[in-house]
């Protein structure tokens, strides 16, 4: 453990940075997972809705620091390839 004051300050601010990442990432995951159920059941007019919601998320994600702006990019590809196939 720490005994310096400004070490003890790091280790609080990661503490908390690490929360609030693992919330957006888990929270960006859902979003994803639901655009892909219902994309796998065939429905194009709920997905283009969660592909909006889900896009949405991964922009906010990267605006916060949590994803790096390639990844945003390639994930939000990556879904909108999955709509146009089922359109």
């Amino acid at each position: 453990m720490a005994n310096i004051k400004s070490a003890l300050k790091r280790i609080k601010i990661a503490n908390f940075k690490t929360r609030r990442n693992r919330i957006i990432v888990s929270s960006l995951k859902t979003s994803i997972r639901r655009f892909e159920d219902s994309v796998k059941s065939g429905n194009v007019d709920e997905a283009k809705e969660l592909y909006r919601k889900a896009a949405s998320m991964i922009d906010k994600a990267v605006a916060k620091g949590t994803l790096h702006k390639n990844t945003a990019a390639r994930k939000k590809s990556r879904l909108s390839k999955k709509i146009k196939a089922t359109a």
